[in-house]
């Protein structure tokens, strides 16, 4: 059976404290606190900018040996730039990424073998954008050819109609995992893998996030659960329990936004799955 680590995107939510972390404790120990209960964790923060030399350094520093931490390309590479719809011509351009690439994975290679999947996660593209998926597996292709081979790579995308064989056959040729995101506005992995097979690579990365204006509208703070999800969890637990049995990874990570709270959902995955830790 593979090993399955599990944690939460992002460790730095407020409404966590005297919950999840002590009362009063700095901002600053709130990662190495995190690594007690969890052996990984999905950096947010990379999203928005790369990081530099200084703050990996502090990550790696900060974390046991065995701890892994992923983390997502730069939004001017995945989206193009700060506006609000995706430029075309930005994304997936390493020309015109102001050096964010490269600092990036220098930065990242800092964690050594803490360093988890590097996530490229794109927006919704409409036909504006790119007319079809053809362009775009055009695009992703180049930019996979050229990325270094020492780190490990997934793909998230939000059209779900992109999701079938062009797209899938183009990551397993280049050893990428398919991100098996569970949001509002697409179909369940469960329901995905009856109609594809999903293994595209070593590893499965899967990601929770669920619907933020649902819970967004019923809770502003992120310390108890607001939504039952235990029916998508189940068809998760029964997905993630077959893919341990045929890879020997599988990484999950919980938002806040699935369920309310996100490290009693990713306790919950596991234990459904029958691997939860002490913690």
């Amino acid at each position: 059976m593979g090993e399955f680590l599990y944690g939460t995107s992002s460790w730095s939510e407020k409404s966590w404290a005297g919950v999840f972390y002590p009362a009063g404790l700095a901002a600053s120990a709130q990662l190495a606190h995190y690594a007690t209960q969890f052996r990984t964790v999905e950096a947010d923060v990379t999203y928005y900018r790369a990081p530099d030399a200084r703050l990996a350094a502090g990550w790696e520093a900060k974390t046991p040996e065995g701890f892994v931490l992923s983390a997502k390309f730069p939004r001017s590479i995945v989206h193009g730039g700060e506006e609000a719809t995706p430029d075309r011509d930005h994304v997936l351009s390493v020309d015109r990424s102001g050096g964010d690439l490269a600092r990036f994975l220098s930065s990242m290679a800092l964690l050594g073998e803490k360093c988890g999947p590097l996530v490229l996660q794109f927006p919704y593209f409409n036909q504006k954008v790119f007319e079809g998926v053809e362009p775009f597996l055009e695009k992703l292709d180049r930019f996979l050819e050229q990325l270094p081979a020492d780190f490990r790579y997934a793909v998230e995308v939000r059209n779900k109609n992109w999701i079938d064989a062009p797209l899938l056959d183009l990551l397993r040729r280049r050893r990428t995992a398919l991100v098996l995101v569970d949001i509002a506005y697409m179909p369940h992995p469960a329901e995905l893998a009856k109609r594809h097979d999903l293994f595209t690579t070593d590893f499965i990365y899967a990601r929770l996030i669920g619907d933020r204006k649902r819970i967004d509208s019923l809770t502003d703070r992120f310390d108890k659960i607001v939504v039952d999800q235990g029916e998508r969890l189940a068809a998760w637990a029964e997905f993630l329990r077959e893919a341990l049995k045929r890879l020997p990874r599988v990484f999950a990570y919980a938002n806040n936004h699935y369920a309310g709270y996100a490290p009693e959902t990713i306790r919950d995955l596991a234990a459904r799955i029958g691997v939860l830790e002490s913690g």
